[in-house]
Parts: structure tokens; C-alpha cells; sequence
């Protein structure tokens, strides 16, 4: 198991966007809510583009079958279908197929088709919209393992990933020895300011003037 990956999994998105900040990195992606499985995720991204036009040359091929077929379980498949057309960039048999290979999980900034299946499942997928409309004659895979968008947040294969009931994170490989050291840092702090409030300390003087400015460089 990759030692980055379990230590991002015991880590929350706030924590993580908290240690962006106060490194003066960007990463943070909004409007991708949880729409199936439990809890958060984290892994390294296989990413996945998908949207109108012609696919790469070569033998045919579903679209989501490299990605499934590279990813395991420090990974987290990233899709991005930000065309505009109301057309699913993830599905049923899709989800099986991550599953049974163990993936952490699903990020897909575009439709997710057959969310049921997925909620039977008990498969994590984060998505930006539902659909019920095909890929098949609308979109295709346009590249697996090239660099997708998130929102504004680009991803590169290998970039870490955490997301959670409050937003997708991503974080640059060269950069999350660092990220990882400031939330953990974050993360400490703020589990003894809870401590501290349920022993019964006045709130203001648990968060007093150093809890607001524990993120300046």
C-alpha cells in the first residue's frame, strides 16, 4: 500500500484544503457531492476524459475499461465529462467491474447513469450530476491517464485525491509529503481544541486569537 495514500485517508477534506492554503497551493473542487457509499475516499487518480467527437486510434473499446483495468485499491478513478452533454461518463456495469478490482472509488465531474446500481452496491462515486441518458452515440472516451479537470482543478495521473462530504481535494505528487505534514499539523491542533472544549474550556478562549491564524505562511 502506498504509505501517502493511508496517511490522506485518515485526513478530511477541510484539513487538507486547510494545509493547501497555508502552502499557497490551489486544489480544491466544489460541486462533486458523494452520491453513493459511505464516507470519504482517497487514492491516486487513473484518470478518464470522455465527451463528443472521435476516439483514439485503435481496437474499440467501452469507455471506463483501461482505467478500470489499470486502477486497484490505492486508486481512485477520475473522469472528467464537463461537454455539456446530458450524457453518462459512469454506469452500472462499470461500477461492478471497479468493485470487483477493489478501486477506492469513483470522482466524476460530468452524469453518473444507473446511480441504483451503484447505491446497491455500497460503491463510492462522487458525481457532479445524474442521468439516465447513454454514452453510446453521444460521447466517447477521448484519452485514459491523460490530464483531466475537475472544475477548475487539473489532475495528472498519479496526483492524490481525498474527497469527501464536503469537496474533492487534489494534491500534485511533488507536493504531498508537504500537504500531508500541514494537515496532519492542522488536523492535531484542532482535535486538542476539541478536547479542550469538551473539558469544559470557555470556546473563545479555546479558538482565541492563535486558532485564526494558524494557516499564515
Amino acid at each position: 500500500m502506498d504509505p501517502y495514500v493511508q496517511r490522506l485517508r485518515r485526513l478530511d477534506a477541510c484539513a487538507v484544503s486547510d494545509a493547501l492554503d497555508k502552502l499557497g497551493l490551489q486544489g480544491v473542487a466544489v460541486g462533486i457531492p458523494p452520491r453513493c457509499g459511505a464516507g470519504r475516499i482517497a487514492g491516486r487518480a487513473v484518470t478518464m476524459k470522455v465527451g463528443p467527437g472521435e476516439p483514439p486510434p485503435g481496437p474499440p473499446h467501452h469507455l471506463g475499461c483501461r482505467a478500470i483495468e489499470i486502477a486497484g485499491p490505492d486508486d481512485v478513478i477520475v473522469v472528467e465529462q464537463a461537454s455539456g452533454v446530458d450524457a453518462g461518463c459512469w454506469g452500472g456495469l462499470l461500477t461492478l467491474g471497479a468493485q470487483l478490482r477493489g478501486v477506492a472509488g469513483v470522482v466524476a465531474d460530468g452524469p453518473l447513469r444507473d446511480v441504483d446500481e451503484a447505491i446497491a452496491c455500497g460503491f463510492p462515486i462522487f458525481a457532479r450530476q445524474l442521468t439516465a441518458r447513454t454514452a453510446r452515440g453521444r460521447v466517447v472516451e477521448l484519452g485514459t491517464q491523460v490530464p483531466v479537470s475537475i472544475g477548475a482543478v487539473r489532475v495528472d495521473p498519479g496526483d492524490y485525491l481525498l474527497a469527501d462530504g464536503s469537496a474533492v481535494v487534489r494534491v500534485a505528487a511533488a507536493d504531498i509529503a508537504r500537504v500531508l505534514d500541514a494537515a496532519e499539523a492542522i488536523a492535531a491542533r484542532e482535535a486538542a481544541m476539541a478536547k479542550a472544549l469538551l473539558a469544559g474550556l470557555p470556546i473563545g478562549d479555546v479558538l482565541g486569537g492563535a486558532y485564526e491564524h494558524m494557516l499564515q505562511h
